[in-house]
This record gives C-alpha cells, structure tokens and sequence, in this order.
C-alpha cells in the first residue's frame, strides 16, 4: 500500500511517501525556523501563512523524490492533531480536497501517536507488546503503555510545560537562538551540572506525572532574582552560561530518566519506546543507558525525531487497515486529542 503522509501541526510543513507502513520512499520537511527565530518562539500566524505558501511545492517535491504519481496512492494520511488549530486545518484540508479528487480515502492520524511509531519505523526488529511509550517534544511530555500499535493507555504526562518547551524558554532566558534545545544541550557539554541546585516539580499524588514550570522559573530567578523583571537585561559569563544550562539539563533529564524506570517497573515493560525532538539529546540517551541497561531503549532516528510525514503516512497505514476504512468528511482539526 502506497500512503501519502501529510504533517502540519505546528511549524514544519511536510509530506512523505511511505510503502506498507514502513518504507520510506520519500520525506520531504519545510522548516519555519527561520521564519520564527527572531521572536524566540512559533508565532501562530506565520505558522500558517507559511503553510499556505509551500504545502504544494513540498508535495510535488515528494512525489519527484519517490517517483511516484498522485494516481499511484492508495491513501492520504494527514496528522490532524494535537497542534495549533490553523496550521492543522490546512493539512486536513489538503488531505480532503487529494481525497476528493483522487477519489482515494483519507485518514486522520494522531501526531502524538506517530511519534511514537517513528521509533517503530527507525527499528525492523519486531517489538513485543505491551511496552513502555515515552514522548517527549516541545508540545507534549507524556507515558503510556502501549498495548499494541494504536493502543494506548495513559499513566503520566506533563501538567504544565513540555520538556522541549521548557528548554526553548530556559534558553530564551539565557539570551540563546530558537530553537533552544541544542543551544541548552551544548552549553550544557562545557558546564557543571551541580553548580546551582535545580529541582524538577512534584506533583502531589501524581508521582509520574510532570512538572516543568518550576524549573523554569528557578533559572530565571538565579538570574534575575526573585523580584526583577524579565525585561531586564542580564550579564553572564560564558561559564556560568554554561553552568546554568548544565544544571537545568541535568535536572530535567533526570526527573524524566528517573519517572520513565519507575513506569517501566510499575508496569512490568522490558521495552521503552522514544519519540520526539527531545530524544536526540545525547545526555538523555547517556543517562537512560547508564541508569537502566536492563531496559531496552528504541529511539527514532534523527531525521524521523522532529515533526515529520512519514511516521504520519507510517501510522496511518495501521490506523486505516485496523478500521477496515478511511474516514468521513467531517473529520474535524483537533487541538488536544486524549491517548485512548
């Protein structure tokens, strides 16, 4: 089966030919860092503008790349949530109006869901179920069993900020270029991670639940102080620099590290399955091997971490051929879509 995969959740515009779910023919990724870089941060409506402007060049580049024609697919799967409403509705527009004049069906994917799959499409060794699911990304932090492709039950997640985005504002803070993951996790290379004493939050009653908001706001304060205002320019040196992002890192990645053992324990998971931008930070991947080699740890590889189509197009080949169908017109955009 030749699927069509289409992603535009958020700030990559995408398009990817997969075959049978797994082989990936072609994955084409417009990125909008550029267009966001100078405001530290994605601004909605660019977002959308900017999908508007290339959906049809990154299609037709995808297609050239896969040697493929729009008559040769045999299913459109488009990511039609969690994300920002208007970028979503332009790829769930796409994917109906090719639905449509194709007369192909069309399947809605879960973005959440696919990153987790990217990891399944990054390994050809088969996978025992049930496992451990662990997403981490800028939009989304949480844990799930994973009963089997598609089948999920959550049992933690994030109650404020994701881990990703808590590194994008931690490195906003520190005066650091969007996307400010990498930026944190190079400093943090040249810096002691026991230089400031950063503790993740707790959430009370919840102990695999996430907090990341505190975090952030003790880095601010160990550069600001408790009653300085965020407006106010701030000097550091390059060490200190690095010394605070060390620590952050550390503190972070630990509470995550030490929350993904319990899961896995609690649940009786050999097996822990990675996705999202988060995952290709070394020290993380480091720190899983050294804390849990009893546990086999699957992680995407690089180029299906980030928002991408073919982990889109990957699920969506499991998504139709468990429902036995593709689905209606009224397939709505969704911002939140709960782990079921």
């Amino acid at each position: 089966m030749i699927v069509l995969g289409i992603e535009s959740t958020c700030d990559e515009t995408s398009c990817s030919i997969v075959k049978d779910g797994r082989d990936i023919l072609s994955n084409v990724v417009s990125s909008q860092i550029d267009l966001h870089a100078q405001y530290g941060g994605v601004v909605p409506e660019l977002s959308c503008r900017r999908h508007v402007d290339v959906i049809i060049p990154v299609l037709e580049r995808c297609l050239d790349q896969a040697g493929i024609t729009l008559q040769e697919i045999d299913l459109i799967a488009v990511a039609y949530g969690p994300g920002l409403i208007g970028a979503l509705l332009i790829g769930v527009t796409a994917a109906k109006a090719l639905s449509i004049a194709l007369n192909k069906p069309f399947i809605g994917v879960n973005h959440v869901e696919a990153h987790l799959y990217a990891a399944l499409m990054s390994h050809h060794e088969d996978v025992e179920f049930p496992c451990l699911g662990v997403v981490l990304s800028g939009g989304h932090t949480a844990l799930v069993t994973m009963k089997d492709i598609g089948t999920y039950a959550l049992i933690g997640e994030t109650v404020d900020d994701a881990i990703g985005e808590a590194f994008d504002k931690v490195a906003k803070q520190l005066g650091l270029p969007y996307p400010g993951g990498p930026q944190i996790e190079s400093l943090a290379t040249k810096g002691n991670p026991d230089a400031f004493p950063f503790k993740p939050g707790k959430v009370k009653g919840h102990s695999l639940k996430f907090s990341f908001s505190g975090l952030k706001t003790a880095v601010l304060y160990t550069l600001q102080g408790q009653n300085a205002k965020k407006s106010l320019p701030i000097t550091l040196t390059e060490q200190t620099m690095c010394d605070i992002a060390a620590s952050f890192q550390q503190a972070a990645l630990t509470d995550v590290v030490d929350k993904v053992v319990r899961a896995a324990d609690l649940s009786g998971s050999t097996t822990v399955i990675f996705g999202g931008g988060v995952t290709n930070n070394k020290a993380l991947r480091l720190m899983m091997h050294e804390r849990a080699p009893h546990l086999t740890a699957l992680w995407p590889a690089f180029g299906l971490s980030l928002d991408n189509a073919a982990m889109i197009a990957g699920l969506g080949y499991h998504t139709f051929l468990n429902k036995g169908s593709g689905d209606a017109m009224d397939l709505n955009a969704a911002t939140r879509i709960p782990f079921e």
